[in-house]
């Protein structure tokens, strides 16, 4: 053992964590975490709020699957982080949020920014605690981790002191303990394979448990050998490729669409890595009569719309084998629900060549679509161009359509765009957002050109929160309170060193993106966008019957 401060053996089982950045901005208490990142191997992102500090940590976990680490100062710096640690323990990813605070000498007085932090984080994390003892601080630090990456992973909390953390301390970080694989029993198996082998329209839900149970390949010879059709939630794309013939794409969105027709008529719901955060088992099942397997690594959520009639909990891929092997299954016959495949790609289809100008969501997703490569990253921020990319944009492989769908916070997609280029820097990334989910986070965009993380943002532009219009429409017939007005955008991005476009036409979208791709500086495209489909839409989910 040797003898540092707190700050400095907090830091080396950070290290010991493998961690490889800390997304922050420095503070007077956290000044002695700072100078130890700074003699680390560690590298200290400075971003310019820190929320944008937390949604990279957020993404960064989503993509890795090993915990993003931020840093704040005490009160208000602790107080913005806030929403990005709620969004990553509500879409289940690992996080681990530090905290600066002020001494232990005046906690127990009315004192300068002083909140119970420790109190304030409980209910958006899995755990927190404050470091009182300096010998304490590798216990705190390697409980944090393996809590942030257990399944289901989210976001915990670590709250230092500023007294403590300059207070000597002997001691070194703990090994890290291997975490072996936990095995579904029998009993579950052979029920799930029986209640499968009876089904004749059976239907699989994946959910993002298996990405995160890296159960893409196991799933999709589950699916191809029993012939069985597979829809994603939000968070599942890419799980299997969308160019699978049993691929029905995403479903989760609160209008019925084509998918809807398959779980109408389903005898059998096969739920793989599903989290009912994200898409209400009510809203699929709301008499509580479909039959459901659950397969996941942990159990099945209490709700009366999803009782499974087994649950097989252990290692999804393993399960998912065992299951095929004792499944006696007719599969002469197509599913029910794999016809629904040709209405889903006729709607996909439909503005293929669309050269209507302000620009349809689904014709720029579809050429957005195009120009991505498989493994290439987009981040969906939230809003109404959320609702289209989860309907028309779709992966080929797992973690390359990120979206948020358990906090579903606005200004995620900017700071997370450049999470995505730290972790693949290789790949092209696309931020897609609103202009008011620019507006929230587009500072992080200096952050972007600083750290050399070049990315292109698209913003869907309309003036206005057009989510919510669409919803009071919906419900109203007329909308209030949501309209506002926009900066040049091309002229902010020139003003911050970026590269700067307008799209003035349909036809210009695909080459003005290929250009922004093709930079060296991060990119920001101004898209007209033609939100007249949403009402569109509803209208025509409204009139949707299912005709198979």
């Amino acid at each position: 053992m040797t003898e540092m401060n707190t700050a400095d053996l907090l830091v080396r089982c950070l290290e010991n964590e493998g961690v490889e950045y800390v997304f922050g901005l420095p503070g007077e208490e956290n000044l002695h975490v700072l100078q130890a990142l700074k003699n680390s191997s560690i590298q200290f992102i400075t971003t310019r709020h820190e929320q944008g500090a937390a949604f990279m940590a957020d993404v960064y976990g989503r993509l890795t699957g090993k915990a993003g680490v931020c840093l704040s100062t005490l009160g208000p710096g602790a107080t913005n982080l806030m929403t990005g640690v709620a969004d990553a323990n509500l879409d289940r990813a690992p996080l681990v949020a530090i905290t600066g605070q002020v001494g232990t000498d005046r906690m127990h007085i009315e004192s300068h920014q002083y909140l119970d932090l420790v109190a304030m984080f409980a209910p958006v994390t899995k755990w927190n605690a404050q470091i009182v003892r300096p010998s304490n601080t590798a216990e705190i630090v390697r409980k944090a981790f393996k809590i942030a990456q257990s399944e289901k992973p989210g976001a915990v909390h670590i709250d230092l002191p500023e007294n403590i953390a300059a207070m000597p301390v002997l001691g070194h970080p703990l090994k890290i303990d291997g975490r072996e694989k936990v095995y579904a029993s029998f009993q579950s198996i052979e029920r799930a394979a029986e209640a499968i082998s009876k089904a004749v329209n059976p239907i699989i839900l994946v959910g993002n448990g298996a990405i995160r149970g890296r159960a893409s390949e196991a799933l999709r010879q589950f699916a191809t050998v029993l012939n069985i059709p597979v829809a994603n939630t939000f968070m599942g794309k890419g799980v299997v490729p969308y160019t699978d013939r049993l691929a029905l794409w995403s479903v989760g969105l609160q209008q019925r669409d084509h998918i809807s027709c398959g779980f109408d008529n389903t005898d059998l719901v096969i739920a793989v890595g599903y989290d009912l955060i994200e898409y209400s088992p009510k809203r699929w099942n709301p008499n509580g009569e479909t039959p459901i397997i659950h397969i996941d690594q942990t159990p099945a959520e209490v709700d009366s719309s999803y009782i499974p009639l087994a649950e097989v909990v252990g290692d999804i891929s393993d399960s998912l084998g065992e299951i095929l092997g004792r499944t006696k299954r007719q599969t002469q016959t197509e599913p029910y629900a794999i016809h629904l495949r040709n209405d889903i790609l006729a709607d996909y289809e439909e503005h293929a060549k669309d050269d209507g100008f302000p620009i349809k969501p689904q014709k720029l997703i579809y050429d957005l679509r195009q120009v991505m490569g498989d493994e290439d990253i987009v981040i969906s921020d939230v809003g109404a161009h959320k609702m289209w990319m989860a309907r028309h944009y779709h992966g080929n492989s797992p973690n390359t359509c990120i979206i948020s769908n358990g906090f579903a916070a606005m200004g995620i997609a900017i700071p997370g765009a450049i999470a995505a280029k730290l972790v693949h820097p290789d790949r092209k990334v696309v931020a897609v957002t609103g202009d008011g989910g620019f507006m929230m986070n587009s500072q992080e965009l200096e952050t972007a050109l600083r750290i050399g993380t070049p990315f292109v943002t698209i913003i869907f532009n309309d003036g206005g929160y057009g989510l919510i219009e669409w919803k009071q429409f919906n419900q109203f017939g007329e909308s209030s309170f949501v309209h506002f007005t926009n900066p040049d955008f091309v002229k902010l991005a020139e003003s911050m060193g970026l590269k700067g476009y307008r799209v003035e036409s349909t036809l210009d979208f695909v080459p003005t993106l290929k250009a922004a791709l093709a930079q060296t500086v991060p990119a920001v495209i101004d898209c007209p966008i033609d939100y007249r489909e949403n009402l569109r839409f509803s209208q025509k989910a409204g009139d949707l019957t299912c005709t198979i």
